[in-house]
């Protein structure tokens, strides 16, 4: 088991003014009157995706201790201090896209999809985190537990082309590592066994898919494309490409077959 981990590839690019183009193409045709406005404020009037992921976040996760205005601006600090968190957020939107067949367009989950916002934030708290500024990543944390219904903590590490799906109760600890590809759907906990110290989460490699409902507990390693049913708990690892279900879980597809 190794824990290797690179938050985004020297290899991949996305033309952010392109995408941010088709989103704002998307959004801009909206013909409902009633809900027009609400395009038009989150997307339409954003001349680049930074600015109009940091006033969604601004908006959805401000609380009487953080005023709009002042969340807005530290998550535009934060991705100009590291690029790589918006570009990210852009190869989210793709991925939920092509993964879901509920999600029509990109303008969707940016606007629509509390599990892709929460993600964002995540990376955000992440940033925080990585500075030292934990009080401030944990205060992230904890208004978007209280926002979205989702629990991740700011020292795991998450990868991009990242699909929450559904997202509502969603938890992953500490020192959950999570690669590249990989698809959650909700109630999935990467969890501890509460009698761990250190690293004590899950390792989740790339490609993977973990159905609603899993508990994957401990350090333990959830091989390249492997598929976790629903509803079973993962006391073990899992080798890459096979299929585990039940509780405990069980393999009833493996690599080879």
């Amino acid at each position: 088991m190794h824990d290797n981990f690179s938050y985004l590839s020297s290899d991949d690019t996305l033309n952010l003014n392109e995408f941010w183009t088709i989103v704002q193409s998307q959004a801009c045709g909206c013909s409902d009157a009633l809900i027009r406005d609400l395009f038009a404020v989150n997307i339409c009037d954003h001349a680049d995706f930074s600015s109009a992921l940091a006033s969604l976040l601004g908006a959805k996760l401000t609380d009487r201790a953080m005023a709009e205005p002042v969340l807005t601006d530290l998550v535009l600090t934060c991705v100009k201090e590291d690029p790589n968190i918006v570009t990210a957020a852009a190869f989210d939107i793709l991925a939920t896209q092509e993964r879901d067949p509920a999600c029509p367009d990109w303008a969707t989950p940016f606007l629509f999809f509390k599990g892709w916002q929460a993600l964002q934030a995540y990376r955000i708290a992440h940033h925080l985190w990585l500075q030292g500024r934990h009080p401030l990543a944990y205060h992230f944390q904890s208004r978007v537990n209280e926002r979205f219904g989702i629990d991740i903590h700011p020292a795991a590490k998450l990868g991009k082309r990242m699909s929450i799906d559904h997202g509502t109760g969603i938890v992953i600890g500490e020192t959950t590592i999570v690669e590249d590809d990989v698809s959650l759907f909700q109630n999935v906990t990467l969890g501890g066994r509460g009698t761990e110290h250190g690293q004590r989460h899950p390792i989740i490699r790339r490609g993977c898919l973990i159905g609603a409902g899993a508990k994957i507990l401990g350090r333990l390693e959830i091989g390249a494309y492997a598929r976790i049913g629903a509803a079973s708990v993962v006391l073990e690892d899992i080798p890459s490409r096979a299929t585990a279900v039940g509780n405990p879980a069980r393999i009833i597809k493996s690599n080879a077959q």
